[in-house]
């Protein structure tokens, strides 16, 4: 099985929130938001070439998508920016459904995550404000 089907059939099945298969590797969490991939991002894991399938890829976690060296990525719900960064990054993107932001859990506003990147162009850049931001929100890693 392709990694990617690998990656997309147990974000259906397990009810995870990301999944990234390399090779006969595989991660994957519950956690929401960036958390999961910044977790991986710091961790001392090698994670270029991978694929990856997530519930819901903003602008932000596209960043993070480009940072963990993906290959591919996969998304219920996909922000255009989002497609944007990705595309320009070559990582081939499949999607359910493309939205013009990605709303915050309350429902009011645009998610403060895709909100933090949405002006920046570059992956190290977006990692800094994204990271400003989860401490902006006392959002801390999981050990």
């Amino acid at each position: 099985m392709r990694e990617l089907e690998q990656a997309k059939c147990l974000l259906q099945k397990e009810n995870f929130t990301c999944v990234l298969c390399k090779g006969e590797e595989t991660y994957t969490s519950r956690q929401r938001g960036v958390k999961p991939l910044v977790s991986w991002l710091e961790s001392d894991l090698n994670f270029c070439g991978c694929s990856a399938a997530d519930k819901v890829v903003g602008k932000a976690t596209a960043f993070l998508y480009v940072l963990l060296g993906a290959k591919e990525v996969y998304a219920h719900t996909v922000s255009r920016p989002a497609l944007e960064v990705l595309r320009q990054n070559r990582i081939g993107v499949e999607y359910g459904e493309a939205v013009p932001c990605i709303i915050n859990r309350q429902g009011d506003g645009i998610c403060p995550f895709e909100e933090a990147v949405l002006g920046l162009y570059d992956p190290l850049l977006a990692y800094e404000a994204i990271r400003g931001k989860m401490k902006q929100m006392h959002l801390t890693l999981d050990p």
